[in-house]
C-alpha cells in the first residue's frame, strides 16, 4: 500500500475517532431525545462522514482486506483519546488490548 493511501486511512481514523469522542462528549448526563442534538454530536456527524468520504476513496485504489485492517486503528485512538482525553481509567488489559491491536495492523500493512 502506497503512503498517500496509509495517510489517508489514518486520518480517516483520527477523523472517525475524534467523532465517537465527541458523540461521548455530547451525550454524556444527556437522556431526552432532544438533547442529543448538540454541537458535539453535529461536530462528531462531521467528522464521521469526513473519514467515510476518505475511506471510500481510499477503498477505490486498494484491497478491501488490507485497507478493513485500518479500522482497529479507531478502536486504538478512541481508548486512549477517552483515557487521555476523557479522564477514563487505563487497564493492564487495555493496554495489552490496545498492543495487539496495533501489533496487528502492523503486520497487515507491513506484509498482507
Amino acid at each position: 500500500m502506497n503512503a498517500i493511501s496509509v495517510s489517508l486511512l489514518m486520518l480517516a481514523a483520527l477523523c472517525a475517532s475524534a467523532g465517537q469522542l465527541l458523540f461521548k462528549v455530547g451525550a454524556t448526563g444527556r437522556t431526552a431525545l432532544l438533547e442529543f442534538i448538540n454541537l458535539q454530536i453535529i461536530a462528531g456527524l462531521g467528522l464521521y462522514g469526513a473519514a467515510t468520504l476518505l475511506w471510500i476513496y481510499v477503498l477505490s485504489t486498494q484491497a478491501l482486506t488490507t485497507v478493513y485492517a485500518f479500522t482497529v486503528l479507531t478502536f486504538a485512538l478512541v481508548y486512549m483519546g477517552g483515557v487521555f482525553l476523557l479522564g477514563e481509567r487505563l487497564s493492564p488489559g487495555g493496554i495489552a488490548g490496545t498492543a495487539l491491536v496495533l501489533l496487528g495492523l502492523f503486520f497487515i500493512a507491513r506484509f498482507g
